[in-house]
């Protein structure tokens, strides 16, 4: 069991098909810059935004890790630094809005692995 969930977030960070596990969603990785997304799946022919708005819920998941990554970043600069909260605050949104982009489109990933855990596509 331990081995599937470390092929799962290794996919995940891959940036690979929740199907097939083989074709990739981006035409290049998200780490390299703002890439646009394949339609489907170059293998198994997986269509990733299934209808008008899906990615709708990919933008909760964005706020969700931003929120988590700038407090984590806050909390850090406030244990190493001492200053007051909202400064602290603030240089975390600061530190973090180059991550933005990137943030953005691993959420994009993350929704359509939860999307396909829950309503899978077997199509194709």
């Amino acid at each position: 069991m331990g081995s599937t969930k470390t092929f799962l977030l290794t996919d995940i960070v891959r940036q690979r098909c929740p199907r097939c596990r083989s074709g990739s969603i981006f035409r290049y990785s998200i780490f390299r810059g703002f890439p646009k997304m394949h339609e489907r799946c170059p293998v198994c022919d997986l269509k990733f935004d299934r209808e008008p708005g899906y990615f709708l819920g990919a933008m909760y998941v964005s706020y969700a890790l931003g929120l988590v990554i700038i407090g984590a970043i806050a909390a850090l600069l406030w244990e190493v630094t001492g200053w007051w909260i909202t400064k602290d605050t603030i240089w975390a949104v600061i530190i973090f809005l180059p991550l933005a982009p990137t943030i953005t489109l691993f959420a994009r990933v993350l929704w359509i692995y939860l999307d396909q855990t829950i309503d899978p596509d077997r199509r194709g």
